[in-house]
């Protein structure tokens, strides 16, 4: 009776999973009629036509960039010049307009006059 049982519940979860996928088999033919893989070529291709011309207008700009920079460059001559640069004093200018910085400008008359007012009082009034 068990055994039964047991092959009856077996067959109801089979008939179940058959129409589950029946419905998912449906869907997915329903879904995949609306795509249109000429449409998905043609984009495909017209991204690699887009991404070929972005490198041909990398690849002219970096041609013309070479800022007087010959193609061979000889590391010991600029490791040299790297070290003598290095040895060089260090000479910091300070723009113009910063030279007179601590200096009291024209335009003042009189050093300004600081008043204090005590702690004490300051307190009282708050």
């Amino acid at each position: 009776m068990e055994s039964a049982q047991l092959a009856t519940d077996n067959l109801r979860n089979t008939m179940a999973t058959l129409d589950a996928m029946t419905v998912a088999n449906k869907e997915l033919k329903k879904t995949y009629g609306k795509i249109d893989l000429d449409k998905i070529d043609r984009l495909h291709d017209e991204m690699e036509d887009l991404l070929e011309r972005a490198a041909e207008v990398q690849e002219t700009i970096g041609q013309g960039l070479n800022y007087g920079v010959p193609d061979e460059v000889d590391e010991a001559d600029l490791e040299a010049e790297l070290e003598a640069l290095a040895l060089e004093p260090e000479v910091e200018e300070s723009p113009g307009y910063l030279a007179d910085l601590n200096k009291a400008p024209d335009f003042i008359d009189e050093p300004p006059v600081e008043e204090r007012t005590p702690v004490a009082q300051a307190v009282k009034a708050t």
